[in-house]
């Protein structure tokens, strides 16, 4: 049963008409004449009908040119539309595979345009951390530098506190060699002690005296010494904490470069299924190809086919024409 309210009615009147423009009732015309509505299966029966019909009422009204030439016409139009089926059937399913064909090719390049989006993205992001990378480079180097510094400033230090213990010695060695000096001059001035008692004892108080200017001189130095240490402590906790920024760094640099290697073979992995879909877009171009020749050899078979009804229709008036002259002396008497 036909499809969309298709009948032999409706394909008769689109024959009909089709014929009375002078073209030929294909089946293609004929659907497209109905306005692209029913199968084609359907509207190729209908034909055949139309034509047996129209053939049988030829046959037995018709003379024999007549009947001759209806018959090489349906001849010719059953090779033609014989010729016609594996036609409309390749193009059918060169439509459909081209359909299919073209629907995957927009899957790959919508996919293809995913892919490159997060290439963007990947690509971004490697710039920024590249960026970062190397702000924390920067940093690194200043915090070296800095470092450097510092122990630079520890190493002036160190010179500075050998430099007071330098001194703090020969303090200690003036100190001895100033009581080393009081009791020689004890041990001289024994027996005139009681005449230069009082000499004496003024040396001794300037003695004393200088003693305890030493004493509190190597008490300032003491006191210098303590604050060096404490000063030294403190560049040491910072030369500390320094070295555990710069191992921070240090392990942030590394994760860096191991989130670029990953970037690197997300891109190399992206750059392979591109590859991949060109070669799957040229294996289906390929064998659209392929088609397109079947296709024109079916054509070219076609040609042959419409040359063989050619000779089938010239052999067809030679018997035609022997029939007449075999008819003729029959008829002459008779006029």
């Amino acid at each position: 049963m036909a499809r969309g309210g298709i009948n032999k009615a409706v394909v008769q009147t689109a024959r009909l008409a089709i014929l009375a423009r002078g073209e030929n009732p294909s089946i293609d015309a004929v659907r497209i004449e109905m306005g692209n509505t029913g199968s084609k299966t359907t509207i190729h029966r209908y034909l055949k009908e139309l034509d047996e019909s129209e053939t049988r009422v030829t046959i037995t009204e018709a003379p024999i040119d007549d009947e001759l030439g209806e018959l090489v016409a349906r001849l010719a139009q059953r090779l033609k539309e014989k010729a016609q089926e594996p036609i409309d059937l390749a193009l059918a399913q060169f439509e459909k595979h081209k359909a299919t064909l073209l629907t995957q090719v927009e899957t790959l390049e919508a996919a293809h345009a995913q892919l490159k989006q997060q290439f963007d993205i990947q690509a971004a992001a490697l710039a920024e951390e590249s960026a970062a990378l190397h702000t924390a480079s920067t940093s690194l180097q200043t915090e070296q530098t800095r470092n450097a510094g510092l122990s630079q400033a520890c190493s002036d230090y160190e010179l500075r506190i050998n430099d007071k213990d330098e001194q703090i010695r020969s303090l200690e060695d003036k100190h001895l060699h100033a009581r080393d000096a009081l009791e020689h001059y004890r041990n001289a001035v024994k027996e005139q002690r009681e005449q230069e008692q009082r000499r004496h004892e003024g040396q001794l108080q300037q003695v004393q005296a200088e003693l305890r200017q030493a004493q509190q001189s190597a008490m300032v130095r003491q006191d210098e010494i303590t604050q060096l240490h404490r000063d030294n402590e403190r560049l040491l906790i910072e030369h500390r904490v320094t070295a555990k920024e710069l191992l921070a760094a240090q392990e942030q640099t590394r994760k860096d470069q191991a989130q670029q290697l990953k970037l690197s073979e997300q891109f190399s992995q992206v750059d392979s299924e591109r590859a991949l879909l060109q070669e799957r877009l040229r294996v289906a171009v390929q064998e659209n190809q392929a088609r397109q020749d079947a296709l024109t050899d079916q054509q070219q078979a076609n040609k042959a086919l419409e040359l063989d009804l050619i000779k089938a229709q010239a052999s067809i008036e030679a018997l035609r024409l022997a029939a007449v002259v075999a008819t003729a002396p029959d008829a002459k008497p008779a006029t």
